[in-house]
């Protein structure tokens, strides 16, 4: 069983046994025409695939193969609603891994195509893990709604998550930090298989992650000449307001990553993608990821 396509089916849906034994959930999406590159999408927490539809879409008319999962934990590469927030025993590490595999998979089907890498909030910080020491498999990294997680770990202590909707006070919903547009939200909040966080365990994994992402000498291992897109809106508490997005990428040039670019969007919040204006976000990201082509 996988998400509901209605309209842009997958052309393959599929599941691998992590190294842990867990089943993750995938699908492929083959591009129209002849096939230009392939781009693998991490999703965020407490979401899943399904809900980057339209952004598939464009990336198949535009040429590219689409490879996605739901990451351990989420979607349905979860055993039963009451495990959609565990990461299960090998945690954020694991997702990660579980990340490569599909990129392999990926490589292996097509192995002349130049591949990208994008990953949005906690895949966007998956993602950055993947580079660390597996930049050579891939040809591109684009990061949406990311940061610093150092930064986040410090905000989280501080306030709880809560507070990424402190800047949104009076809110209508808890979830309003994620976009303005409330159709947007309200479907986040009344989807089954979304949800505000992890469990504490996994919470706990996740975030211990944030002082190897911020360790110079592991950033010096990144390959200098990956090309790597960053969007954010503005508003993006995990961004920091821009703030840690400006600190992420001090980082990766003092490591020597020099081929960063970076496009802020005023007053846009967390998914950029789901965000007024999705359409030019959209449309940049694809004219980036065709340059880099």
């Amino acid at each position: 069983m996988f998400h509901d396509f209605t309209g842009f089916e997958p052309t393959e849906t599929f599941h691998f046994l992590s190294s842990d034994g867990l089943s993750i959930a995938c699908a492929r999406w083959n591009a129209k025409g002849t096939a230009r590159g392939t781009i693998q999408i991490a999703h965020g927490m407490g979401e899943h695939i399904g809900r980057y539809t339209e952004t598939i879409a464009l990336m198949v008319e535009a040429g590219f193969n689409v490879w996605a999962n739901d990451h351990r934990g989420h979607g349905f590469s979860v055993s039963s609603s009451q495990c959609l927030g565990d990461l299960g025993e090998g945690g954020f590490n694991l997702l990660v891994e579980d990340m490569f595999t599909l990129c392999s998979m990926a490589r292996k089907q097509a192995p002349n195509l130049p591949l990208l890498l994008m990953g949005h909030s906690m895949g966007s910080f998956a993602a950055q893990q993947f580079v660390l020491n597996k930049s050579s498999e891939i040809d591109g990294l684009i990061l949406s709604g990311s940061g610093i997680l150092d930064g986040l770990v410090d905000l989280a202590a501080a306030s709880g998550l809560e507070i990424l909707n402190a800047n949104f006070e009076p809110a209508r919903t808890p979830a309003d930090w994620l976009s303005r547009d409330v159709s947007v939200v309200d479907a986040f909040l009344a989807d089954s298989l979304c949800f505000p966080q992890l469990n504490p365990a996994s919470m706990e994994s996740y975030l211990s992650a944030a002082s190897a992402l911020a360790d110079s000498i592991n950033l010096s291992n990144i390959r200098s000449d990956l090309p790597i897109y960053i969007f954010s809106g503005a508003m993006d508490p995990v961004g920091m307001q821009t703030i840690g997005v400006k600190e992420l990428v001090n980082r990766y040039r003092n490591a020597g990553v020099m081929n960063i670019t970076v496009d802020f969007y005023d007053e846009g919040r967390h998914e950029m993608l789901h965000d007024f204006g999705h359409e030019a976000v959209k449309q940049n990201l694809l004219n980036w990821s065709k340059r880099i082509l």
